[in-house]
This record gives structure tokens, C-alpha cells and sequence, in this order.
């Protein structure tokens, strides 16, 4: 055990010596075509600047794009810009792989080509369908994507009043009763919004299955994460659950 560890050690040690004398300046210098002991700025320029020279070529000029690009997504607070840019880096990254030859590099970035294409078409028909929700298609038909499938019989419970709220619920076939209004979901309606916006996050009511059916539901978690990467989405959900709201009132509101 003790002859191991002495073996270990004794490579460690060999390790770190050829890193720390790979990484001496002078060595570096050598490295460079540089003489350690005559060395001015100018003759540090001038072979830096041979060798930036020396390297210019149509491929690495497209990797220096493609860098920017891929860099300047991270400064990037919205998904969508941030997806474009992404993919005119991996286009830039793919010509280079082509032009020097870089498998890996081609096969990499061709690859992440359509996966930000798929991506960045998501956002924009979730931005697209969120425009139409808030023009009066308050059915969220385009959260579908984003959301699982979910089946209750009669007499199951969707959500309890007072209970702690993390996901959103839309009505697709059947039928569904908020039991402190006495109020009828029927299929196509949101269900579950207000504990989204509610500072504590409960159940403002009681809905229960009154006929055999199937609701699609998204957490809370999903929904920021949502906002997050387009903001804007946020605008529209509150417009949108503003109208649930005052349809409900309007609901209530006794008839002349």
C-alpha cells in the first residue's frame, strides 16, 4: 500500500515539474523563435504579428466569426435573439470545419443547426399564439407542446381550495365543476392560473371531474421558465388570465 502511494507521488511530482517547465517564460520564448535573453517589445510584436499573419487563412477567419457570434450569445437576456445568433456562429463554425478539414468541428455544428432551428421555431409560434390569445383565442391550444397528458373520472378532484398550487391545467375532453361558484368547465378552458399569479401560490377553489375526461397541465416551473427565456410571453398570460378573470365576474354578475 505505503509502495503505491510512494508511486503515486513520485508521478504527481513528474507532473507538475513538466507543467512548470513547459510554463517557464523562457521556454515559452524558445517556443516563439524568440532569444529569452535579447528580447525587446518590438521584436515581441513584430512576432506576434507573424504569426496572426501566418495564420490567416478563409477557414480560421471563419472560426474568428463563428467565436464572436457563439460569445455574443451570452451576453443575451432573450431566447430568440439568442438562438439566431447561435446559429449563424454554428454556420460560420461549419464552414470553417469544412474548409480545414475538422470533422468533429462540421459534424458538431451541422448537428446543433436544427436543433436551434426546432428550438427557435417553438418560441416563435408560442410568441405567434400568445399575440392570437390576447386578440380573443383564450383557448392556450399553443401551450399544448409544452405541456403532459393527464385523465380523471368523476368524482376525482383537479385541485382542492387552499391547497398549495404548481401547475396549470387545460381542459381538453369532459367536463369539470368549480364547486364554491357552482361554475361548469367545459372542454378548451384554462383551469388553475390565479395560483400562478397569487403571492402565496393556493388554491382559490374546488374543481371537480363531473364527467369522464382529459386535461393537458404545465407547472409553475415550466411557466417561468417560459417567461424567462421570452419576457413578452409574460405580458400576454397576464392579458390573457385578466379576461378568464373578468369573464368568470361577468358569469356571476345576476342577469336583468
Amino acid at each position: 500500500m505505503e509502495s503505491s502511494l510512494a508511486d503515486l507521488s513520485t508521478i504527481l511530482d513528474r507532473i507538475l515539474d513538466t507543467a512548470a517547465d513547459n510554463l517557464r517564460i523562457a521556454k515559452i520564448l524558445v517556443q516563439m523563435g524568440l532569444d529569452p535573453n535579447n528580447i525587446t517589445y518590438d521584436a515581441l510584436f513584430n512576432r506576434l504579428l507573424e504569426i496572426v499573419l501566418a495564420n490567416i487563412t478563409l477557414a480560421n477567419l471563419f472560426a474568428l466569426v463563428g467565436a464572436i457570434f457563439l460569445v455574443a450569445t451570452l451576453l443575451m437576456h432573450t431566447i430568440v435573439p439568442l438562438r439566431v445568433a447561435n446559429m449563424v456562429g454554428c454556420m460560420f463554425f461549419v464552414a470553417y470545419g469544412a474548409l480545414s478539414g475538422n470533422v468533429g468541428a462540421f459534424l458538431l455544428y451541422l448537428l446543433l443547426l436544427p436543433i436551434n432551428a426546432i428550438r427557435l421555431r417553438q418560441m416563435l409560434n408560442l410568441i405567434k399564439r400568445a399575440r392570437i390569445a390576447t386578440e380573443g383565442d383564450t383557448s392556450l391550444e399553443w401551450l399544448k407542446p409544452y405541456m403532459t397528458e393527464r385523465k380523471y373520472r368523476r368524482g376525482d378532484k383537479l385541485c382542492k381550495k387552499d391547497d398549495v398550487a404548481t401547475e396549470m391545467f387545460l381542459t381538453v375532453t369532459g367536463k369539470f365543476l368549480v364547486k364554491e361558484i357552482n361554475v361548469e368547465i367545459p372542454p378548451g378552458r384554462l383551469v388553475g392560473e390565479l395560483g400562478f399569479l397569487t403571492p402565496n401560490q393556493r388554491r382559490t377553489a374546488t374543481v371537480e371531474c363531473i364527467e369522464d375526461g382529459q386535461v393537458m397541465t404545465i407547472t409553475y416551473e415550466k411557466l417561468l421558465e417560459i417567461y424567462f427565456q421570452n419576457p413578452q410571453f409574460g405580458y400576454y398570460f397576464v392579458v390573457l388570465t385578466s379576461q378568464r378573470l373578468l369573464e368568470n365576474i361577468s358569469r356571476l354578475q345576476p342577469r336583468g
